[in-house]
């Protein structure tokens, strides 16, 4: 195979006996790779019904067939597994350069069945793999386990690993790969935590062959010729990642505010990424085979908060910020770093302080049981209480939970920000009509990157839409999240798409892969995957009623600022959203559908 290695490598935790297996071609063709290849393969394995923390449950590493080539921002895996924050599918993308090097060992997918009995990490040098306990990592930070894993392997290896609170089963644990890259969202790392694996270790020395060299090379340098010419991928990110946003989205009247009790936050540019590149930037950073470089390398140089390492991005900026009503920039960046270091989530921690910060202005949480006055706007306790969530300290045991389940156990659920029980990222549905349709559909409960309607609705990529009207947003969605399912699926980076899309994707795939991937072919292959996604919840129980939002931006219209007074129409979108789709009145995809799609 090309593109693809043509490999899987199965590994059983449980009785330790690891073996290769081929890759189905027809499969990968139809899937692509990583998130969609990832997906069917977990679909025909595991029971959608499965505790997500049980042996039963499995954990598969998928790259795509662009990962590991020098196509642009080519450097990403995903993490596939059912989510314990959300028991719904999760497929979790990560950047660094982790991913290439699974390709470069020779394997395409890594699956984990089953539990190991004691600690343990897998050390994959090229096709030498091995169990080796991890009883001397346990309890020790992502940083930590790293420098360990480096000095005992090959200082030229590449790692993933949780910290404490992926041991902890943190809710809303991830798996954090070269040091500050984070597959997040959902709790993949509760579950990497649940089978007692620390790490994977991985070093490779083989190519990734492509079928058509030169067909290959001209593709990919007319996808970054578009991307250098792009104001967005060329300037915005370059110079001040994707913190950029904070002010952009906040004078658009769609930064939530104070647990989403506003839409708009008076001090946004304390927080923004102009601010933090005047105070605390060191320079910028790329993953593998990227030429934006949004990554972030800061330094807090002294104070309560000093520290050093990478972001904060702008979902976490957002998260410990205004959601928090925290312009501290020097606190927020504190609690990425710890974020890191734990191996948990910023946009679930950063909102579930923001639900209890609400409790607590309600009187339903005491100073005492918290540990700290939690009023919005406290810097401390952003960085006290991420500390204590991620070792499940005090009252960040019930923090460990996610913002539903802590809010659930005082009686009001419907202040947790929340769909599918996973919390709703930086932008504020009430300004931006289209990300409120997203949020209530993502097959992985609420999440930006699953479409993306933020890039018309507010950014004008590719082209500027109304974010207050209803009317064509569920066909714009449709197209986003096929798209986006798909480029996921190839391996490269989703900022790739503010500058290319279908057509240059389907140019690269066809050209590493010698399979004559069209745009129509490439949007899809995406449309499949969102509908196998989809009948994974079905049988996991959700249904219609479950794509919904808070009662809060049904209801409650933003207070301040550009969308002043706005709700989010969601029924009438929602209804026009499954007519796009093909599916029943009820949210079902039909067997005329399933068959178009070859899922039937």
């Amino acid at each position: 195979m090309l593109g693809w290695v043509g490999k899987i490598l199965r590994v059983n935790l449980t009785d330790g006996k690891i073996k290769e297996e081929s890759l189905d071609k027809k499969i990968a063709e139809k899937f692509i790779g990583a998130r969609g290849l990832g997906t069917k393969i977990f679909y025909d394995e595991v029971d959608p019904k499965v505790d997500p923390l049980s042996e039963d449950n499995k954990l598969i590493f998928a790259t795509g067939p662009l990962t590991g080539t020098y196509a642009t921002s080519a450097g990403r895996y995903n993490v596939i597994t059912k989510g314990p924050l959300t028991g719904t599918i999760a497929a979790s993308n990560s950047g660094g350069y982790f991913g290439p090097e699974i390709k470069f060992a020779g394997y395409d997918l890594i699956i984990f069945e089953g539990r190991s009995e004691k600690p343990v990490y897998l050390w994959v040098n090229n096709n030498n793999v091995e169990l080796r306990s991890a009883e001397h990592l346990w309890g020790k930070s992502t940083h930590e386990t790293t420098d360990i894993l480096l000095e005992e392997t090959d200082e030229e290896a590449k790692v993933a690993c949780i910290g404490p609170g992926g041991e902890k089963l943190v809710k809303f644990a991830n798996v954090i790969n070269d040091y500050h890259r984070a597959a997040g969202r959902t709790g993949v790392g509760a579950v990497m935590g649940s089978k007692n694996l620390k790490a994977v270790v991985v070093r490779g020395r083989k190519g990734v062959k492509v079928a058509d060299n030169d067909g290959f090379k001209k593709a990919v340098l007319d996808a970054r010729k578009k991307l250098a010419a792009h104001p967005v991928t060329s300037e915005g990110l370059p110079a001040y990642g994707t913190n950029v946003l904070v002010n952009i989205v906040n004078q658009s009247g769609a930064l939530p505010t104070r647990n989403f009790q506003d839409g708009y936050f008076e001090a946004a540019d304390k927080i923004g990424g102009e601010t933090l590149a005047e105070t605390l930037l060191v320079r910028n950073k790329g993953c593998f085979a990227c030429p934006i470089g949004c990554g972030r390398v800061t330094v807090i140089k002294s104070g309560p908060y000093k520290g050093e390492g990478e972001g904060p991005e702008y979902e976490t900026a957002w998260a410990f910020g205004a959601m928090c009503g925290v312009d501290n920039l020097e606190a927020i960046t504190k609690a990425n770093y710890l974020c890191n270091e734990l191996g948990i989530d910023t946009i679930t921690m950063g909102s579930t302080i923001a639900c209890a910060m609400e409790l607590f202005e309600k009187g339903l949480v005491t100073p005492e049981e918290a540990g700290i006055e939690l009023n919005f706007g406290n810097p401390d306790a952003i960085v006290i209480l991420t500390e204590k969530t991620g070792m499940r300290e005090g009252f960040g045991d019930k923090l460990a939970e996610g913002s539903y389940r802590l809010a659930e156990s005082y009686g009001m659920p419907e202040l947790s920000m929340s769909v599918k029980k996973q919390e709703m990222p930086a932008y504020d549905p009430r300004g931006a009509q289209g990300m409120g349709l997203e949020y209530a559909t993502s097959n992985r409960g609420g999440c930006h990157v699953r479409g993306y309607m933020t890039s018309p609705e507010i950014l004008g990529v590719p082209e500027k839409i109304d974010q207050h009207t209803t009317e064509g947003k569920a066909d714009w969605l449709k197209i986003f999240q096929d798209l986006t399912a798909a480029l996921d699926s190839s391996g490269i980076c989703l900022f790739t798409s503010f500058a290319i899309g279908a057509d240059e994707i389907g140019a690269m795939l066809k050209h590493a892969t010698g399979i004559d991937y069209t745009a129509e072919e490439v949007l899809k292959a995406g449309e499949r995957i969102w509908n196998l996604e989809r009948l994974f919840n079905l049988k996991a129980g959700f249904s219609k009623k479950d794509d919904t939002l808070p009662p809060r931006l049904l209801k409650q219209p933003v207070k301040t600022g550009p969308s002043k007074g706005k709700v989010v129409k969601l029924e009438e979108m929602l209804t026009d959203y499954y007519k796009v789709r093909g599916w029943s009145e009820e949210g079902v995809p039909t067997e005329d559908k399933l068959n178009e799609l070859e899922l039937a």
